[in-house]
């Protein structure tokens, strides 16, 4: 049996890898299994961040970390030639024929190629040049095993730009007529310098669009023709009130059409890994389903860190059908069943059951307090008037040292209820159900951090005072009164780790934008600088005596520059706030050259594309969380996913010979255990909760139901006019059981 082919298999289903580059011969399957383990992943992310960070030690560096030319050039010479190292593994894994098929892989083989050329030239002249080409070395990054989120992040940016270019050009057509209309309305007055030209009629509208220079640069015409007001009115209203949220809209129907589509494709995908596997893993003697022997087999190469013990119990999981063997609509479950982590489920009700009868009336009493829904209230109130505290506390405070030598006496109160309501809490509800929820854990990770800063307070810590300003923290805890807002947490918290992936996207537009700064226009700012500009005064650093005393005018525009990296991502985090951006883009503009200004509208609607991504997302999500929740009222959700499973003592005896037999005894050590606990407690049966968080694949297998069952139905369609499966599955196989069954079933082994 091919184990390990059946694995690769599902690994290309999880990770939505297209079959085309699947393995073909065992030259190719070495390769594949070198370039496909955490070691490989890390010298890949390894040799891409080292590329990326040598921006910090190449002109112009920043100061503290300027490196030589030879040994930046030669650090960079050592990363592209680990990079061609991986390239030729990849290509010894897929082939010359599917490795130039492979665009992603093609283009970093043509950046691979500009920046060995470069370096050489570097190298050899021992001078830098021009080097635009940096730009491209977030490639090397987008391409990391690890930077998967980033890469579909990318797609769906380049998917929404045809609507998003639409209205953009629509925005555009009426920028340039009322440019026109400007110009020639507003350009016989010669004290308006924003509409003296064409040029400057179509930047300052530019620029108002994102209402940074309003209403400077209404206030001449406004000032000579008080009607003049009725141009800006109404552009803004059209341009930025309607046409902007349009722009919003299209993208967020566009960016939900594409999430629909993205797990449609995915979901399929993983059917048909699930299909390929299951051909490999059925035997001719065993036609209709897999025996525990070969699924066991299978999770060795798939999860080798995979005890005995959870391998039977995911085989459990899977045979719903209560057969001998897993079929191939059991088999369709995999992906939602391996993830799970399985527990003995108690005996006990409480972890007190056992206690003697006081001990245990006096934790029943405990346990039944902390459950009230009176204490709840009680430490709501606790927290409003601690908040309500802190507030007064807070204003009542004058500039200077805000820590005193004395601890406050209210923070040692509210710190005593808090920590009273812990140690109720924990001795109520025990350590492990106390801590199995995400609202007990913040609050204490909270009142623990109370405790420190009372620690820092107590015994003068000034370097940990920061920890006393943490308390305010407790307040979060008020937002579980009402389901809106624990809904609007709850979307939060599960949009974390996607906003990560989109933050790292951000940053490299960021890194190509600060590097194409860079080679243009470093050290062009500077205190004094830009005195024949209109921005003159937010860039002058004047000493000038008044009296006795010595006065300094400072403008700290000069501040944000390109002299470095760490300086252009403050400017480029500026610009994208565009709050007086047009200042830094003028100061600029008349160190070089007028053409410049297209490098920062260029960023500007660049950051314009990816900060509406960003918004649509979280629309996305949020409507998303809320349609889910009116559908699935009665549903518990926090809970994640729980599956409960018996299993009998005969099969685990059964499943420890058949490790014994197979030379396998050592691996059998978790299985021993269970029935040595169920000799313990006369007991012939174990119950056992596998357990998983829910993710949004799981939101989305609810919400779109009944259009799965289409599409499944197409799915196979397809599949039987290319391929006839070994178990042909009619329409009624495609729907997927809730995993939430108690059986007995048997297992083949």
């Amino acid at each position: 049996m091919n184990y390990q082919e059946a694995a690769i298999y599902l690994q290309e289903g999880e990770n939505n890898d297209k079959f085309f580059t699947h393995p073909k011969n065992a030259k190719a399957l070495a390769a594949y299994l070198f370039a496909h383990n955490h070691l490989f992943y890390l010298m890949e992310l390894s040799t891409a961040l080292l590329l990326l960070l040598l921006s910090l030690c190449e002109a112009p560096a920043v100061p503290m970390l300027r490196l030589g030319i030879f040994v930046h050039a030669t650090l960079e010479l050592f990363a592209l030639i680990v990079v061609v190292f991986e390239l030729s593994m990849k290509m010894r894994w897929l082939g010359f024929q599917t490795f130039i098929r492979h665009k992603r892989t093609m283009v970093k083989t043509c950046v691979l190629f500009v920046q060995f050329i470069e370096a050489i030239v570097v190298l050899v002249r021992q001078t830098s040049h021009v080097r635009i080409t940096r730009a491209l070395r977030c490639i090397f990054l987008v391409d990391c095993r690890y930077c998967g989120a980033v890469r579909r992040n990318l797609r769906q940016i380049f998917q929404s730009l045809p609507p998003f270019i639409d209205i953009l050009l629509l925005l555009l057509f009426f920028m340039v007529i009322f440019a026109i209309l400007g110009f020639y309305l507003f350009s016989p007055n010669h004290s308006d310098p924003y509409f003296n030209t064409l040029e400057n009629s179509l930047v300052n509208l530019f620029v108002l669009l994102t209402t940074s220079n309003f209403p400077d640069v209404m206030m001449p015409s406004y000032a000579r023709n008080p009607w003049s007001c009725v141009f800006f009115i109404v552009y803004l209203s059209i341009e930025l009130y309607f046409i902007m949220n349009l722009l919003l809209a299209v993208v967020f129907d566009t960016f939900n059409d594409i999430e629909k589509r993205k797990f449609k494709s995915l979901l399929l995908h993983k059917r048909t890994a699930i299909q390929h596997a299951y051909r490999l893993l059925i035997t001719k003697q065993r036609p209709s389903g897999i025996s525990f022997k070969h699924f066991e087999g299978l999770l060795r190469f798939y999860k080798p860190r995979m005890c005995a013990r959870e391998r039977y119990l995911t085989f459990k999981a899977l045979n719903q059908s209560n057969t001998p063997l897993v079929s191939l609509k059991d088999f369709y479950n995999f992906y939602e069943v391996v993830g799970l982590k399985w527990k003995a489920k108690r005996n006990r009700e409480h972890w007190f059951d056992d206690l003697p009868r006081t001990a245990f009336l006096i934790f029943k009493g405990i346990n039944i307090l902390v459950k009230s829904r009176a204490f709840q209230y009680t430490m709501y109130t606790v927290v409003a008037v601690n908040g309500i505290w802190i507030l007064v506390e807070t204003f009542m405070l004058q500039g200077g040292n805000f820590f005193s030598r004395n601890v406050p006496w209210s923070y040692i109160v509210f710190l005593t209820i808090y920590g009273a309501e812990l140690l109720l809490k924990t001795t109520g509800l025990g350590p492990v159900e106390y801590l199995s929820s995400g609202w007990n854990l913040f609050d204490f990770s909270v009142t623990l951090f109370a405790f420190l800063g009372l620690m820092a307070l107590a015994f003068n810590m000034e370097p940990f005072y920061f920890i006393v300003v943490l308390r305010p923290l407790q307040l979060l805890r008020l937002f579980k009164l009402k389901k809106r807002y624990r809904n609007v947490l709850d979307t939060m918290f599960e949009l974390f780790p996607r906003m990560a992936s989109l933050g790292l996207t951000l940053l490299i537009f960021y890194y190509c934008f600060a590097i194409v700064g860079m080679e243009f226009f470093a050290g062009v700012v500077y205190p004094n600088c830009c005195n024949t500009s209109t921005v003159a005064d937010s860039y002058r650093w004047v000493n000038h005596t008044v009296g006795n005393k010595t006065v300094v005018e400072e403008g700290y525009y000069y501040l944000n520059n390109f002299d470095n990296i760490l300086n252009s991502f403050v400017t480029l985090f500026e610009l994208t706030v565009v709050n007086d951006w047009y200042i830094i883009m003028e100061g600029v503009t008349s160190q070089t050259t007028h053409w410049s200004r297209l490098y920062f509208m260029i960023f500007y609607i660049v950051t314009m594309v990816v900060m509406t991504i960003i918004v649509a997302f979280i629309l996305d999500a949020f409507v998303f969380r809320m349609n889910y929740t009116r559908k699935n009222q009665d549903s518990e959700e926090d809970n994640g996913i729980v599956l409960e499973k018996e299993i009998f003592k005969e099969e685990v005896v059964g499943i420890i010979e058949l490790y014994k037999r197979s030379s396998a005894a050592t691996e059998t050590t978790q299985l021993q255990k269970i029935v040595l606990q169920m000799d313990k407690y006369g007991q012939m049966s174990t119950l056992f909760l596998g357990r998983r968080s829910r993710t949004k694949s799981d939101l989305s297998m609810k919400m779109y139901e009944e259009e799965i069952q289409e599409w499944y139905e197409e799915h196979s369609r397809k599949e039987e006019s290319q391929t006839p499966l070994p178990e042909p599955a009619p329409a009624s196989n495609s729907s997927l059981k809730p995993l939430s069954l108690r059986q007995r079933s048997q297992t083949v082994i």
